[in-house]
């Protein structure tokens, strides 16, 4: 689990294609000398397991899916990433709780530039959006972001200056892919919901067992 603040800004500085498999070598000196074998780090927000580190950098590696299905597959040498390790459970939860788990792509639409912050528009599938909330949480590349505004297509969010210039997003052009984890909580009450409208359409646990705890679940009493 992440927080969505991010440490430190790394290079991708190769990029090696095996099999099914894709190595990303990351220059990253900030963090790379306390990582270990086996660790978890956000890589713009795709959750990746360490497999080799030395004083300046560090490698991970990652499936053909998750190649084609998150931005990792428009990486290339030279490619600014955000970087986040695993979050402690002994130091407060700032940002807000992320599973590094991407639930698919958005790209930027627009961005208005105002004296000190920034505001960015970003087009989504339905799908993502059904999942992102006014003044709710979402995670972009992997940093922790408040929603304005949601519509039928797109979602805003602002950016303060300290975000501008520790993260990847003022590198951001129109049209560039962004990854995007909407809120985990959210997840789980949508599924629960979800859930609860199929049972009480079909009838088929209320006819089946149609108790009075059921009933209370259900809003009666």
């Amino acid at each position: 689990m992440f927080t969505g603040l991010i440490e430190t800004i790394g290079t991708v500085s190769a990029i090696h294609p095996r099999n099914d498999i894709w190595q990303f070598d990351v220059e990253a000196p900030a963090i790379s000398k306390e990582l270990r074998i086996g660790d978890s780090v956000s890589v713009s927000g795709a959750c990746s397991t360490v497999v080799r580190f030395d004083a300046r950098s560090f490698s991970i590696e990652i499936m053909e899916e998750t190649r084609k299905k998150t931005k990792m597959g428009a990486l290339s040498v030279g490619s600014k990433v955000n970087l986040e390790r695993a979050m402690r459970l002994d130091s407060r939860l700032d940002g807000h709780m992320v599973s590094g788990h991407i639930d698919g792509l958005a790209e930027v639409y627009k961005t208005e530039v105002y004296p000190e912050t920034r505001k960015y528009f970003f087009k989504a599938p339905i799908e993502l959006l059904s999942g992102i909330v006014p003044k709710g949480s979402v995670a972009i590349d992997g940093i922790s972001l408040t929603v304005i505004d949601v519509d039928e297509e797109m979602f805003s969010v602002g950016i303060i200056p300290t975000t501008i210039s520790e993260t990847t997003l003022s590198e951001l052009k129109t049209g560039d892919p962004v990854n995007i984890e909407t809120d985990i909580l959210g997840k789980y009450i949508s599924k629960f919901l979800e859930a609860r409208f199929s049972e009480a359409r079909d009838g088929t646990e209320m006819k089946n067992s149609l108790t009075l705890d059921k009933l209370a679940k259900y809003g009666w009493g």
